[in-house]
């Protein structure tokens, strides 16, 4: 069973712990999504040229307050590469409520057994919470995790929607961060992509820290809001590259100079700058 005692362990060092939540201003270019995700019409010819997927099963978690509705998108995108892509399946995700996260273990479990293979994890927000805690404990069954805007690293109140968690779960966002190693990354590839105009989350909650237990760790940064980053043509690319990586040859997403020259260097910018 996945509870807080199985969770707990020693904490990495996080460097963010006083992260204030974004600016008013950036909570206002949250608006722009609807625009992510019209982008998607002229970039389709270019995301069609992602890597072909090899079949594996892919379970894509929505973020607080969402369904697998908002989620349609990006799974149907993945399964036009090939991947036998669900979603959770447990209606809005309203936090992790008595038995949430025991039915998401199960799941995983089953896709596992029924694919015969590792599963890879896609989370958006707090639906990343869950790809990275889950990993963790099923790390058997987990091929990869990939983040879309996930507060990890940081205070638990570094976001705008920490409120929002509170009244929809039910539950002290403070005491709940205090069970769970959040900044510690599972033992498997993981990947986050983050925003630096994220208007919910603050972006420096999204980045993973060199970790010695887990030398494939990386971050992406794309040019996104938050509630668009899971609708992005250029998110979408580069969830698309992490699935494509063969099992035990994991490579870093392609940040070199070269990769950030020109257009390829607006998309995706050198998260270390």
């Amino acid at each position: 069973m996945l509870d807080t005692t199985e969770l707990m362990a020693t904490r990495d060092t996080p460097d963010n712990h006083d992260l204030p939540p974004p600016s008013a201003w950036l909570l206002a270019m949250e608006f722009r999504a609807p625009w992510e995700f019209g982008a998607l019409l002229p970039a389709w010819p270019a995301l069609q040229r992602a890597p072909a997927g090899d079949g594996h099963a892919v379970i894509v978690f929505p973020g607080l307050s969402a369904s697998d509705g908002s989620t349609v998108p990006l799974r149907r995108y993945l399964g036009s590469l090939g991947y036998g892509v669900t979603g959770w399946n447990q209606g809005f995700n309203f936090g992790p409520r008595a038995g949430v996260l025991q039915a998401a273990k199960q799941q995983v479990m089953d896709a596992a057994q029924a694919s015969g293979g590792k599963v890879s994890l896609i989370g958006w927000s707090l639906g990343g919470v869950y790809a990275r805690e889950l990993a963790k404990e099923l790390h058997d069954h987990v091929r990869c995790v990939i983040t879309l805007g996930t507060p990890f690293s940081g205070s638990p109140r570094s976001t705008n929607a920490w409120r929002i968690y509170e009244l929809t779960s039910g539950r002290d966002v403070g005491r709940e961060s205090e069970h769970y190693n959040l900044p510690h990354a599972p033992p498997v590839p993981t990947t986050s992509i983050f925003s630096r105009t994220d208007g919910i989350v603050a972006w420096q909650a999204s980045i993973q820290q060199p970790a010695a237990h887990n030398p494939h760790t990386e971050n992406i940064e794309v040019v996104a809001s938050h509630i668009g980053i899971g609708l992005n043509p250029s998110a979408w690319w580069a969830v698309a590259d992490r699935l494509s990586q063969p099992v035990d040859a994991w490579r870093p997403f392609a940040q070199r100079a070269s990769r950030r020259r020109g257009l390829s260097g607006l998309l995706y910018p050198d998260p270390h700058r």
